[in-house]
């Protein structure tokens, strides 16, 4: 039987400071914001804390590192009161938004990885290259009416330039590469829904989208913030459902 907290000395702001790494102005912060408990008052009007403060704060910055310190705030006080099925479903949101984060970014490595690995064509695009949808489909091999269709699935997005005729589709050097992707992928036996998850891949991650070693650096972010995750879980846990003689 675990000792309750009234039976162990109390700890002041300092202490609890040095435990945790957490500056005194922090943990008061902190403790208005309702990342922790409310301190007991000691007769002087010191605040006095336990090891279960102590705790919580290091599950908080598991869980900041995790999923960002706004969301880790919010969570922490919303776990405390909150029904049992509600806060346990919050947490496995974060777990699932992280397995999601992974997903993106390995649909987007092996989009990358598919244009690397294709065949290098008569037309290499640069910058300032854009074509018309009869050059990309040569290109690539394609049917004019293949680049229509991926079209309108979403992995393709080119461009509408007015024509004497009305309008003409113009594929600049994004849609060159999105076509690509796409053929490469097809060609690999991806399905339409795989490969708009490495198309919306890509296009959400543009910052990073050039580089797999970018993208490789990120997945190992990933795994990183899912461990913190995990080292918060059991703290968490017990927030949610306090062990009986707690």
């Amino acid at each position: 039987m675990g000792q309750d907290d009234s039976e162990v000395k109390p700890l002041s702001t300092a202490a609890v400071a040095a435990a945790t790494g957490y500056s005194v102005q922090q943990i008061r912060d902190l403790e208005a914001r309702g990342v922790i408990p409310a301190a007991s008052r000691a007769p002087n009007g010191y605040r006095s804390f336990s090891a279960t403060h102590v705790r919580d704060l290091r599950a908080y910055r598991d869980l900041a590192h995790a999923v960002g310190p706004v969301e880790a705030r919010r969570a922490m006080r919303d776990i405390r009161s909150l029904p049992l099925d509600q806060a346990a479903a919050l947490l496995c949101s974060f777990h699932a938004r992280l397995n999601h984060e992974r997903e993106q970014a390995l649909a987007a490595r092996e989009a990358l990885r598919a244009i690397r690995a294709e065949a290098t064509t008569d037309a290499v695009p640069v910058e300032a290259d854009s074509m018309t949808i009869t050059e990309l489909s040569r290109a690539l091999g394609l049917r004019a009416s293949t680049l229509r269709f991926w079209e309108q699935m979403g992995l393709v997005t080119p461009e509408r330039m007015p024509t004497r005729a009305g309008t003409a589709r113009r594929y600049h050097l994004t849609a060159i590469r999105e076509a690509r992707i796409t053929a490469a992928l097809r060609a690999a036996g991806y399905r339409i829904p795989d490969v708009r998850q490495a198309i919306t891949a890509i296009r959400d991650l543009h910052d990073v989208s050039h580089s797999l070693e970018a993208l490789d650096t990120r997945l190992n972010t990933i795994a990183q913030r899912a461990l913190a995750l995990l080292r918060a879980g059991t703290t968490l846990a017990e927030i949610v459902q306090p062990t009986p003689g707690q």
